[in-house]
């Protein structure tokens, strides 16, 4: 099996080196430090009880790409429409697109949602750039729960993962079997969901809320929840995305204290949203909330507390896009 890569950090890093591990040749498209550090020892991962660095083709061309018989995404979910161009040259005839990526994601609503299917979602997929250039019948979709990060340019240091969701977008059935026999070939432990929407939404509910508002009380998780209102801000627009979820089908999101319970036995993490904060980075914001706010107005649906979040988040990540220069 060929596997093509965009994005090998943190949780892309790790996607490929279980592919790597289960036998697959990749090539991996790269630039700087990263380029070099690739070409020169390969993709490194550490899972705490030892390092293993995998040889790879790294490239600074797209279209040495293409062809493979999986494309991974790893890059954050607001930076692929403008690296569109650039997946539409790696892809292949009959390559089948992998996006591990946060939020709501582009092909949610074509296939699935009641009175919200076949609804294009302007803050997550601008001008239907990624809708015409990846259509949901090849893509796998993809849920991680799992931590890691970037230790040093092409090297990943694994520190928890739980598990990894696949599910085909149009609902074929027919790859997502494939991609996570191969995954869990390299130890990395891969589920087919026959509900992969429920899935996105599961995971969404939880960083919808958290992550925006951990940015902006720059607060780590266990202390944010232990303040009664910031818990009671992050409960109600728990409640508002559950109304939304009602109405499209994905029922049963009605216990955001439980949810909230299962976060505080995580400890004290820092969420990603935070982490770019913190380093000076633009946030992951649209895909993750401004997405919901989108739909919520798609739907009639007021959605007062998420949107006074979004506006404030907004202007968080424009000043940080500034000072970024």
């Amino acid at each position: 099996m060929r596997v093509s890569v965009i994005g090998a950090g943190a949780i892309g890093g790790w996607l490929t080196a279980g592919f790597l591990k289960a036998g697959a040749e990749a090539r991996v498209l790269a630039r700087g430090a990263s380029l070099e550090a690739l070409r020169s020892g390969g993709l490194c991962l550490d899972d705490g009880t030892e390092q293993h660095c995998y040889p790879v083709h790294a490239t600074t061309d797209p279209s040495d790409l293409k062809g493979a018989d999986i494309l991974l995404l790893g890059l954050k979910a607001h930076d692929l429409p403008a690296m569109a161009p650039a997946i539409q040259a790696a892809l292949g005839p009959e390559t089948i697109v992998v996006p591990a990526i946060n939020g709501l994601p582009w092909w949610f609503f074509e296939n699935f949602g009641g009175p919200a299917k076949g609804q294009r979602i302007e803050a997550v997929d601008p001008d239907g750039v990624l809708s015409r250039a990846l259509p949901a019948e090849r893509v796998v979709g993809c849920v991680v729960h799992a931590a890691s990060h970037v230790t040093a340019p092409a090297h990943i240091r694994l520190v928890k993962a739980d598990r990894v969701w696949l599910g085909d977008a149009a609902g074929s059935g027919q790859y997502a079997q494939k991609v996570a026999e191969t995954l869990r070939a390299g130890d990395v432990p891969a589920e087919v969901s026959d509900h992969i929407h429920r899935e996105v939404w599961n995971k969404l509910w939880g960083n919808s809320c958290m992550n925006p508002l951990t940015a902006l009380s720059r607060a780590g998780m266990s202390d944010f929840l232990a303040d009664d209102g910031a818990r009671g801000l992050a409960i109600s627009m728990m409640r508002e995305m559950s109304s939304l979820g009602d109405q499209i089908g994905l029922e049963g999101f009605d216990d955001p204290e439980g949810r909230i319970a299962v976060t505080r036995k995580l400890g004290a993490f820092r969420t990603s949203m935070l982490q770019d904060v913190e380093a000076g980075r633009p946030i992951e914001l649209d895909p993750i909330l401004g997405g919901l706010v989108e739909l919520g107005r798609h739907l009639g649906q007021a959605t007062p507390v998420m949107e006074g979040v979004y506006g404030l988040a907004r202007m968080l990540d424009t000043n940080l896009r500034a000072e970024k220069g």
